[in-house]
């Protein structure tokens, strides 16, 4: 009987990935990693998903929330058994191979650029509110060349604001991580209070019956909405990515990631319905910049104060979600570097800061390269909306294949989550539990992802292009290497496994998996 795991490689280099990021992310930071990026969603998401699914946009946005709790199990149960940079790429690599893991990793990396240019042009947005106060006018600083109409205030605003996130994450992920901490508390608690005092205040119950009576979208139109909703959701993994550097992460991922996903949820869905009881819906789709600060600031009594200051956390929470871009992106390409599906250049840390500098420059630059072509066309936002949708469920679909597979193909790994709803079933003589809710979370995302492809014109194009490209250079990196494009580096998956779980600190699954793996031999030897 051959072992479930791949055979060992001729070299150590291969067999070990180096432990050299600093642990030094804590609970909350975890948690505010995943809330940075996902909890910001919906400044950005509001607007343009009213604006597409308009009366029926709390029915959009709770499509894509149930598809995105199911993501959110299934990447608490694979980052805190696979605690190391990385996130879905990784993931797919351990269940599928090199070809695959490089496939999700590059559907990922489209997701977190454009994480960087649509955030922060996002956050450029919610800072617009306040230029009337000072006499500027930013529709006003516009170029007009030819057909197209470019705000460049808006343009040098977002650009600056990536530039000085470069600057933060090459510093190091301690620094980044407490940013996003001290205003993630804030956000949690204005975003608490817009909810509470509009519903107490301002929503009125008949106007979200009216609108959804008479401003029912059509099919194509809710399909388009929905699939523009998961950007409500995307972003989890940013927890994963941060795992090499979290501490304990088997004990603290499975209890941020969880709590992450409901409050997300709960926020996405309040807004929404609080939104269509506030005000038309034709209001969000003209204020498509600044939703959330529209919203307060139709909330009677507190309006006057509440618009300002949501429009200040609007421009915030913003700026830490491409924050998480900028981190995510750099973690996934150093990892895909530390594994050979990238090139070694990538993978070089800074001797002083020991942060990824050169993917952290690189790839914040093609999210600065985003930004400036999607103010090319006549609606930024919508654009990098777009391209985000596809390749974040791309990407999400491989993970969920990759799940899948693991659970057969590794057993032996100690899960300290798993997700619900299993049936066990016997393999090999072994009995494995089967996620149902994996096979749920596929068909779900697979169905956003034919949404995208079928209503979003850029990202049926753009996307998969961006994937095409990826794939040519991994084929010319391979075959210039000596490496085979098809199939897999022979790695010691086994003794990788062990390295992670002992510099996580993880003594009692490592000491676990060990007993497992004595196990399984003995049994071997028998036969």
């Amino acid at each position: 009987m051959a072992r479930e795991t791949t055979p060992t490689s001729s070299t150590t280099s291969e067999q070990q990935l180096p432990h050299e990021l600093r642990r030094d992310i804590t609970v909350w930071g975890s948690y505010m990693w995943g809330y940075a990026d996902v909890g910001a969603d919906i400044y950005a998401a509001l607007g343009l998903v009213i604006a597409a699914a308009q009366g029926a946009a709390s029915l959009a946005f709770a499509v894509a929330g149930i598809v995105y709790i199911m993501i959110g199990f299934a990447y608490t149960e694979l980052a805190a058994t696979y605690p190391v940079a990385g996130g879905g790429h990784y993931f797919a690599l351990r269940g599928l191979g090199d070809f695959w893991g490089f496939v999700a990793g590059i559907a990922l990396l489209l997701d977190y650029t454009i994480d960087i240019a649509l955030f922060a042009v996002a956050s450029a947005g919610y800072i617009n509110f306040f230029l009337p106060y000072f006499g500027i006018q930013p529709e006003h600083y516009v170029w007009i060349v030819g057909p197209l109409s470019i705000h460049y205030l808006w343009l040098v605003e977002s650009l600056l604001l990536i530039l000085f996130l470069i600057w933060l994450n090459i510093i190091g992920i301690k620094e980044s991580s407490m940013f996003n901490e001290l205003i993630g508390a804030f956000d949690i608690t204005i975003e608490s209070s817009v909810i509470v005092l509009g519903f107490l205040f301002a929503w009125k119950p008949d106007l979200l019956i009216h609108q959804w009576q008479m401003s029912f979208p059509t099919l194509h139109q809710f399909m388009y909405g929905s699939s523009l909703g998961i950007i409500s959701f995307v972003g989890l993994e940013s927890i994963s990515q941060a795992a090499q550097e979290t501490k304990r992460p088997a004990t603290i991922i499975p209890r941020t990631s969880v709590t992450l996903i409901f409050t997300v949820f709960i926020f996405a869905t309040a807004f929404s319905s609080l939104s269509l009881g506030v005000l038309p819906w034709q209001t969000f789709a003209q204020h498509v910049g600044d939703p959330i600060a529209t919203l307060a600031h139709a909330i009677p009594y507190v309006g006057l104060i509440a618009g300002p200051i949501t429009a200040l956390l609007g421009a915030t929470i913003l700026l830490i979600s491409a924050n998480s871009g900028v981190m995510s992106a750099s973690r996934l390409t150093y990892s895909m570097s530390e594994f050979k599906l990238l090139s070694k250049w990538f993978d070089k840390l800074s001797a002083k800061y020991r942060t990824p500098v050169r993917t952290i420059v690189v790839f914040s630059g093609i999210g600065i390269l985003e930004m400036l072509l999607s103010f090319l066309t006549p609606q930024a936002m919508d654009t990098l909306g777009n391209m985000y949708a596809f390749g974040a469920t791309l990407g999400y679909l491989i993970v969920f294949i990759a799940l899948i597979r693991l659970r057969f193909s590794d057993p032996y790994t100690p899960r300290p989550y798993k997700m619900p709803l299993n049936v066990k079933i016997r393999y090999k003589d072994r009995l494995v539990d089967f996620p149902v809710l994996g096979i749920l979370g596929f068909l779900g995302v697979g169905m956003v992802l034919f949404e995208v492809i079928l209503t979003h014109k850029i990202g049926r194009i753009a996307g998969p292009a961006w994937v095409l490209l990826g794939i040519g250079y991994y084929i010319y990196f391979r075959k210039t290497n000596g490496m085979q494009v098809t199939k897999s580096i022979e790695r010691n998956w086994e003794e990788h496994q062990m390295d992670v779980l002992v510099s996580a600190e993880e003594f009692d699954l490592a000491e676990e998996y060990r007993i497992a793996l004595k196990e399984r031999d003995e049994k071997l030897k028998k036969k």
